[in-house]
């Protein structure tokens, strides 16, 4: 018996196969037979972009599985294997027998009627139009948890950028605080000194924070979920702590290509609205035992699913698809980035400026990295903003803020 999961605008499910060798038209007849959706509303495909597609043309781009004769096992489709589906039209899914109420029944509580109110669905559109990764700034954090790390802990940080009047969210630098990272748990040791800077350095550059972005560990991969309900209770807690509506979360983690070889890949998503409502109200369970699915996040009370009463919710019906560009920013990311591994020395702003000494002196301080390391030893009230100024406008270096920066990495 084989199994493959199907995700669609109604969350993660599963279709079992008898026979591992069947073509795409005969899987389209199972997915009608087990999940009710008709054969020829089906759009299927590896790729995920799918779900974001809103038109039929646009579904008409997808093609990996248009073909109804092609074998799964030709797409490298096997137990476990994730397939995404687009439908059209609407379908109705099973429920329990229906619990009577009211006068000639089972009276309601004032918690049976709130949990009435509760109906998680997925929410089908973002609050951003898209996220843009600055390709320095993406690259070296997806290096280090790659090259560093190989991808056995877990590794995160904070993401910085602008937000359009369109919702177009840009992302130039990623702050990473300091932290713990397991197989599976991220402890953020988040330092209020530090963040202050941080934020005093975005302002002044003209930018905010826009979400959080995390990596997910070789281990995890092995997992049948998109986030773990560790995850979306962390990403919920940030997302509203941020009180931002366009606010994305980031996932990094490897994939296994055609040829065996793993690709770093990235993935972004939104916490939905019902989502960030919950957990302001304190719904989720924090508490999580060893032996709990981690697919499912668990509720204090029962929230309504389809058209169920539920304690455990499915991940995926938190998670709203946000489309991935990238853009070439005003900021480098080649100094050494905060508390990793090796700390950040003297010395090595001595070797950047080396590095970098063909540049203008705006060019070779036009890092976040950087001019944080410095604002631990600058005036933050006129110094770092002065600095900023230059770095925002690409304006020359005043000359004593240059023998400064020299003498100081001459120490």
């Amino acid at each position: 018996m084989v199994m493959v999961r199907i995700r669609s605008r109604d969350g993660l499910e599963r279709v079992s196969i008898d026979n591992p060798n069947i073509t795409v038209s005969q899987l389209k007849t199972l997915i009608q037979n087990q999940l009710q959706i008709p054969i020829r509303s089906q759009t299927l495909s590896t790729n995920q972009s799918l779900l974001l597609a809103k038109s039929p043309s646009d579904l008409l781009k997808f093609t990996d599985m248009s073909n109804p004769d092609t074998p799964l096992s030709s797409l490298s489709i096997s137990h476990g294997s994730l397939i995404f589906l687009a439908y059209d039209g609407e379908r109705t899914i099973a429920g329990p027998a229906v619990r009577p109420a009211g006068s000639f029944g089972r009276k309601m509580t004032i918690d049976d009627l709130i949990a009435k109110q509760m109906r998680v669905t997925r929410q089908e559109n973002p609050h951003c139009d898209s996220v843009s990764f600055d390709r320095d700034c993406a690259n070296a954090f997806q290096h280090y948890v790659n090259e560093t790390l190989a991808f056995a802990v877990k590794r995160g940080g904070f993401m910085y950028g602008t937000v359009s009047d369109e919702g177009k969210v840009e992302v130039d630098f990623i702050y990473e605080p300091p932290q713990q990272g397991t197989e599976e748990v991220l402890m953020l040791l988040r330092d209020s000194d530090e963040e202050k800077l941080v934020e005093a350095i975005a302002a002044c550059l003209g930018m905010t924070r826009v979400g959080f972005i995390f990596t997910q560990t070789i281990l995890q991969d092995k997992k049948d979920y998109t986030l773990s309900h560790r995850e979306v209770l962390q990403a919920a807690e940030l997302h509203a702590e941020s009180e931002l509506k366009e606010w994305v979360t980031a996932v990094v983690k490897l994939e296994v290509n055609e040829d065996g070889g793993a690709d770093v890949h990235f993935e972004a998503f939104q916490m939905s609205d019902m989502c960030i409502r919950l957990f302001k109200e304190g719904w989720f369970e924090t508490e999580i035992g060893e032996d709990a699915d981690p697919k499912l996040s668990k509720m204090k009370k029962d929230v309504v699913v389809g058209s169920k009463d539920v304690k455990e919710v499915d991940n995926d019906f938190f998670l709203v698809v946000v489309k991935i560009l990238d853009h070439l920013g005003p900021l480098s990311s080649t100094f050494p980035i905060e508390n990793r591994i090796t700390q950040v020395t003297m010395r090595a702003l001595r070797s950047h400026l080396d590095r970098a000494k063909n540049l203008p002196f705006v060019k070779r301080i036009s890092d976040f990295h950087l001019l944080l390391f410095l604002a631990k030893f600058l005036d933050l009230n006129s110094d770092v903003p002065a600095l900023a100024e230059c770095v925002l406008a690409q304006t020359a270096v005043p000359e004593g803020y240059q023998l400064l920066i020299e003498s100081m990495a001459n120490t």
